[in-house]
């Protein structure tokens, strides 16, 4: 006898529907989230600042092992032999200073400012305008 394509479960309760609609994401995490943020960020000032195209940005859980009593949200290296300029965003320090979303991408977006400023030796008004005015 030939199997039958199951069109109900066992129960006659019918195929599940999706969990959730298209156009939201089903595995979005949260590192993910701000992955895009950093992203986001830098598309931003890449068009202001194309020789950022050369930079790489990373995003770390949470800085080596911290010797003051401040936690850095974030820092930056400069081009050496071995590698490219690297700017690096610790998300869970961001994480732990914002208390939503919106919150978290102009504190990520600061982050991001402020360490292509001191890379680029600028002031952070000078690499985005709009620094410090939201």
């Amino acid at each position: 006898m030939e199997a039958r394509p199951r069109r109900r479960d066992r129960h006659g309760r019918g195929m599940r529907g999706p969990v959730a609609p298209p156009q939201v994401p089903l595995s979005a995490s949260r590192a993910d989230s701000f992955r895009d943020l950093v992203l986001d960020s830098v598309e931003r000032l890449e068009r202001r600042w194309p020789q950022l195209a050369e930079v790489e940005f990373m995003v770390l859980d949470v800085p080596p092992a911290v010797t003051g009593e401040a936690v850095p949200l974030g820092g930056s290296v400069p081009a050496e032999k071995s590698g490219p300029a690297r700017v690096v965003v610790y998300r869970r320090p961001v994480e732990i200073r914002s208390k939503n979303r919106d919150e978290r991408a102009l504190l990520v977006h600061e982050v991001v400012v402020e360490q292509v400023a001191e890379l680029l030796g600028l002031s952070p008004e000078t690499v985005d305008p709009r620094y410090g005015q939201d």
